[in-house]
C-alpha cells in the first residue's frame, strides 16, 4: 500500500484542514480541499484557528476585527459539515490538559 492509498482510506487517515478566518487563508484552504478531493482524499474536518470572533472581545477595535471574520467563518461552514472554531488565546494550547480545555470552551453558551 502506497502512502497516497493510506491518505485515501478514511479508516487509516483523517485529513484536517486548518485555516484562519481571513480571506486569503480560507481561499488557499478551499483550493487545497479541491485538490485533495480530485485525488480521492476527503478532508474529515476543518479547523478555524486563532479566531478573534470566537474569543468574544470586549473592546470596539477587536469587535470590529471580529465582525470582519464572520463572512469567512460562514464560508467555511458552507464547505464542510465538521468545523472546529478555536478562539484567539493568550497562550498556545500545548499538551493534553490545554487541548482538553478547548472542548470545554466549545460548550459554553454564546
Amino acid at each position: 500500500m502506497t502512502p497516497l492509498m493510506r491518505l485515501q482510506d478514511p479508516a487509516q487517515t483523517k485529513v484536517v484542514l486548518v485555516t484562519l478566518a481571513e480571506t486569503t487563508p480560507v481561499l488557499e484552504a478551499e483550493e487545497l480541499n479541491s485538490d485533495l478531493e480530485r485525488a480521492g482524499i476527503h478532508p474529515w474536518a476543518w479547523v478555524i484557528n486563532n479566531s478573534i470572533a470566537a474569543a468574544h472581545p470586549q473592546t470596539p477595535f477587536l469587535q470590529a476585527r471580529a465582525a470582519s471574520e464572520i463572512e469567512q467563518i460562514t464560508k467555511v461552514h458552507t464547505l464542510t459539515g465538521r468545523v472546529a472554531l478555536i478562539p484567539l488565546l493568550p497562550d498556545e494550547p500545548i499538551g493534553e490538559e490545554k487541548l482538553s480545555a478547548l472542548t470545554a470552551l466549545s460548550s459554553l453558551p454564546a
